[in-house]
């Protein structure tokens, strides 16, 4: 209860006797009116003009640091309309923007120094730091969406970490190169299958490449949090790009399915390999051991989730005291498929309750900005493809794709959280896919500009290659 919850009870001619009274002698009143009045002095004696007998306007700075403070709660709330995170086209527009005239502030601001500074970690400092610090915490190559989540110790533990960090990476070289190590795995298997299987289908991972080094990050970082095993579930879209340069999966099994060598003697399709399951032990650098296994999926995308969760929950159940810090639930869905499939609601919807949680699954979401031949605005209704995501208020971060670091720096905050708080985190890596559906379409009938881009546009480890050229030669 609200401590001054008594003034609802009192009315207006009740107050005053009671104030002239402490005007009087300040010990006649309780106690609780006592300190009500002092506050009451204090706050006339020091927003008073010596000229008149009400409190006068709040002083203008004073008005100001509580702009400063919406401003920043802007940012929070609304920064990840504003990011830089898509690679090969412009943003849609929102209205209003983050600009601070929106916020009763102006460029003849932006030397102020102000107090709110020390809400996002930087202690006071001057309007052009803290927008600064805003701008590359939640409107660069990471976007945030968190702020619906009703458990204020979330809320803030999420602040705290993005914030201090600006939500950028801060990698040694030994990181950047097994960084690049990994996407030059990637890159490669690519462009072999695409040129020595021309025609064949291979649901190229091509465009979101970095799902490779940030699959290896999220091996990484759950070794190093105590996670001993993954079980993954995904559909055709850079499964056999996983199965090699996660799992280990050998070139010949994978070349010899697409010879169909091993399958002969055996009734299944011919695009078989892009369902096969998969197992194998891994070890970390520093020397953990984890068990991963990717789920079979007779195609229909999404159906594999449930299959995935169940079979996590029964080991967890088989783990003395039902431990769920050392085996984690990855599922991995194209942007169509997470927003269209009813099956990922139902999933999602029981993922907290007690006779099904998992402990929270790392949902990775390779967003092509296509489903089929669809362009996005034609093929959902929601802003993200990952809204469903707020049905357990679980949180969302858009990535750029081609920003490789700032992926691997998600994947850590996200494997953090879910071995803190055991819920749900989703990562939309937000790439494009640079041939059609299945190889064999030609994309560019239904979405010429887009592929136009696309056509123009470096892969990652381009990228990659050029920003770290660039960051070397300013030092």
């Amino acid at each position: 209860m609200d401590k001054f919850s008594f003034l609802g009870n009192a009315d207006v001619s009740q107050i005053d006797d009671q104030y002239q009274q402490f005007l009087k002698n300040p010990e006649s009143v309780p106690e609780s009116w006592r300190k009500f009045f002092e506050g009451f002095d204090f706050a006339r004696t020091n927003f008073e003009t010596p000229t008149s007998t009400k409190a006068s306007a709040v002083p203008e700075n004073f008005q100001k640091e509580f702009s400063v403070v919406n401003l920043i709660n802007g940012y929070r709330n609304r920064g990840h309309l504003f990011t830089k995170t898509n690679p090969v086209r412009e943003r849609r527009q929102y209205s209003p923007t983050l600009d601070i005239e929106n916020f009763s502030l102006s460029s003849t601001d932006l030397e102020t120094v102000f107090q709110a500074g020390t809400l996002i970690g930087i202690g006071p400092a001057k309007l052009k730091d803290i927008v600064s610090h805003l701008e590359q915490t939640y409107c660069a190559s990471i976007g945030a969406e968190y702020k619906y989540i009703r458990v204020p110790e979330i809320v803030d533990w999420l602040e705290q970490k993005m914030e201090s960090r600006k939500n950028s990476a801060d990698f040694k070289i030994e990181k950047k190169r097994r960084i690049l190590g990994k996407l030059n795995e990637a890159v490669a298997f690519e462009n072999f299958l695409h040129t020595k299987f021309v025609g064949q289908k291979r649901f190229s991972l091509e465009g979101c490449e970095t799902l490779i080094p940030a699959l290896d990050a999220v091996i990484e970082k759950g070794g190093e949090q105590g996670i001993k095993e993954f079980v993954i579930g995904m559909a055709h879209r850079g499964r056999l790009n996983v199965l090699a340069n996660i799992l280990g999966k050998t070139y010949e099994e994978i070349f010899g399915e697409f010879e169909g060598v091993e399958y002969d003697e055996m009734e299944f399709a011919g695009d078989v390999k892009y369902h096969l399951g998969f197992s194998s032990d891994v070890e970390t650098t520093a020397g953990k051991k984890i068990h991963i296994s990717v789920a079979p999926n007779p195609s229909h995308l999404e159906t594999v989730d449930p299959i995935v969760q169940g079979v996590v929950r029964s080991k967890i159940d088989n783990t003395p005291g039902g431990n769920e810090d050392q085996i984690a639930p990855i599922l991995i869905h194209g942007d169509a498929a997470i927003a269209a499939q009813g099956v990922v609601y139902e999933v999602i919807q029981m993922s907290l309750l007690k006779g099904f949680r998992t402990g929270g699954t790392i949902h990775l979401v390779t967003n092509n900005q296509i489903g089929f031949t669809t362009n996005y605005i034609d093929g959902r209704s929601s802003t993200y493809c990952t809204d469903v995501a707020k049905v357990t208020l679980s949180p969302v971060f858009h990535v750029n794709a081609d920003d490789v670091e700032a992926l691997v720096y998600t994947i850590e905050l996200a494997m953090e959280f879910r071995q803190k708080f055991h819920r749900d985190v989703f990562i939309d890596i937000l790439g494009y896919r640079k041939y059609g559906h299945n190889e064999g379409d030609e994309p560019r009938f239904t979405q010429p500009l887009l592929y136009k881009a696309i056509a123009e546009h470096p892969n990652a480890r381009e990228v990659y290659n050029q920003n770290y050229s660039l960051q070397e030669k300013s030092r």
